[in-house]
């Protein structure tokens, strides 16, 4: 057997973080992204799912200032574009995206180099990492979209939006604060509903029966998700921090 053993933190990350990490190669600007831009913008979190393990992250100084809007979090945020329309929209809010795939950051590296938005922050592992070094209170939102509905019955601990999860979400985002979850998988919406309806720190924001096919005005479609979607009817949930 040859080479060292893995890091205990190394080993930890490989044991909670599932899916791939690259897709194909990247183009040479898009590695020279991944080199220049994402260090500046890289959240310096330790690989831990313990928030014992980690001092609370100062969130003015990770922006340079305090945010007046308070700040925000997707979780897996896939080619970035959802994430930096929020910031564009939102410049009084600091935008923290968490994705492991180095595809995707790099795209998302692109559309905050083209659009010039200083409000993002970005994590390019497993987003619990990050949600066990946020303080407590500090989020006013926090997106889950499109997660990976790991359909197999085998796979449902694999899941993003379980109990254990949304206790940690519950803990970290102030009253009335915003969950939005998204998925257009029939297996995992179910699954979605059942998790976060039961749970007793968050409440459905539905008024109507077909109020879960409608995205709100400020929930933008992206060209990945327009593309993956064709033929399916995505779900659009959102639910209130009690």
């Amino acid at each position: 057997m040859t080479g060292s053993l893995p890091q205990p933190e190394e080993a930890e990350r490989r044991r909670t973080l599932y899916g791939r990490r690259r897709g194909k190669k990247l183009r040479s600007g898009q590695q020279g992204l991944l080199e220049s831009l994402l260090p500046r913008l890289r959240v310096p979190v330790r690989h831990s799912l313990e928030p014992a393990d980690h001092a609370p992250l100062d969130l003015p100084a990770l922006f340079g200032r305090a945010m007046p809007g308070g700040y925000w979090l997707e979780v897996g945020f896939g080619s970035g574009e959802h994430l930096v329309w929020q910031a564009e929209h939102h410049p009084d809010v600091g935008l923290i995206g968490c994705e492991p795939y180095v595809n995707g950051i790099a795209k998302c590296l692109a559309h905050v180099e083209r659009t010039g938005v200083g409000n993002v922050r970005v994590f390019d592992d497993d987003a619990r990492f990050v949600m066990a070094a946020l303080p407590p209170g500090s989020l006013g939102r926090a997106f889950v979209l499109f997660p990976d509905p790991w359909p197999k019955a085998r796979h449902q601990k694999r899941r993003f939006v379980c109990r254990e999860t949304l206790d940690r979400l519950a803990e970290l985002m102030v009253p009335e604060g915003e969950l939005r979850l998204a998925t257009d998988d029939p297996v995992h919406l179910p699954w979605m509903l059942e998790q976060a309806c039961l749970h007793p720190a968050f409440t459905w924001l539905a008024e109507r029966p077909g109020d879960w096919r409608q995205r709100s005005a400020d929930w933008p479609p992206t060209r990945y998700e327009q593309k993956m979607l064709a033929g399916r009817r995505p779900a659009f949930l959102r639910f209130r921090r009690t």
